[in-house]
């Protein structure tokens, strides 16, 4: 495995982290909870040492098997990053980032967690209706008590950061980042910049980037590969093929996986601290781990920048 040392937050991170929006069961497929508890521990023993969680994903389940996994000494070797602020609603969710509903959700985290602290505590998305100052407050005093380490900000930009910094300290971002999404470069340059490092979500496109969908999935209705990200949707779907042949022709010089050559391109970069990947089987954790075992050449970064840029993507 290997690591980087985060800036603001002082300590160092895998480059790789297991995600768990997947296991949260909501609208992801299938999720077998002994499997996952089984791939989470799989992925710590092969040296990753951060989880992240939200209590949204799947209204606190997925928190629960964090919990569950992290039992029996694996809390002590891993950091554990959640969320707060995206409230389950009739309407599907609302944002709350107030000082009173931060400080009820942490408690609850805690408890689903199994644990007295929380490393790494994510404003899941901006919530516009709360003064910034009013949510930073809240955090530092969190901090402060000893509940969360870290203040994180997911899906913010700039100009937010810069204003939850006149009320507290911000010591890392959560963006989406991968291949097939670079939108959000200039944020993560300009936060590496400032020691505000980048936990990058949908690292492996929805698993687009595993080489594993190479016709348009029949997925079902509602369901979150289809509804959040736009990768199985033309005229996208149709460009990432195009990139794959590429990414199938650096896998096979390698003998190594089309996946493992996304992971390898994402956290190569320096401005990436790591990147959080969904896992839902053994098989899967130790592929995954195992990408860290080689590095792709400034020539092969090169030549997949130039076809990204190509491509449009």
């Amino acid at each position: 495995m290997r690591y980087k040392h985060f800036q603001n937050a002082g300590v160092d991170v895998s480059e790789l982290a297991v995600g768990t929006w997947a296991i949260g069961g909501d609208n992801y497929g299938p999720v077998d909870r002994e499997a996952s508890i089984q791939a989470i521990r799989t992925m710590i023993d092969n040296g990753v040492n951060l989880v992240d969680t939200a209590p949204c994903y799947g209204n606190g389940y997925s928190e629960k098997v964090v919990g569950e996994a992290l039992a029996g000494g694996y809390r002590d070797k891993v950091l554990i990053s959640t969320k707060v602020g995206l409230v389950t609603s009739p309407n599907g969710y609302d944002r709350d980032s107030s000082f009173k509903n931060i400080m009820r959700e942490v408690e609850s985290s805690l408890y689903n967690l199994k644990t007295d602290h929380i490393d790494f505590y994510f404003v899941h998305w901006p919530d516009m209706n709360t003064p910034f100052a009013e949510t930073m407050s809240a955090l530092e005093l969190l901090r402060k008590q000893g509940k969360i380490r870290f203040i994180g900000v997911s899906n913010f930009t700039t100009e937010m950061i810069e204003e939850c910094e006149k009320y507290g300290k911000v010591d890392v971002q959560q963006p989406p980042f991968s291949m097939v999404d670079r939108t959000f470069t200039d944020l993560m340059k300009w936060g590496a910049a400032r020691g505000i490092d980048s936990m990058t979500y949908g690292s492996m496109g929805a698993g687009i980037l595993s080489g594993k969908y190479r016709t348009t999935p029949d997925f079902p209705e509602g369901d979150t590969r289809l509804t959040f990200y736009d990768y199985f949707r033309e005229p996208k779907f149709s460009k990432v093929q195009e990139l794959l042949k590429v990414m199938d022709g650096i896998a096979e010089a390698h003998g190594k996986p089309v996946g493992q050559v996304a992971l390898n391109w994402s956290t190569q970069k320096d401005y990436v601290g790591c990147a959080l990947v969904g896992v839902r089987s053994d098989a899967h954790a130790i592929e995954n781990c195992s990408a860290y075992d080689w590095s792709l050449t400034d020539e092969e970064i090169a030549t997949l920048d130039a076809k990204l840029d190509e491509l449009g993507l």
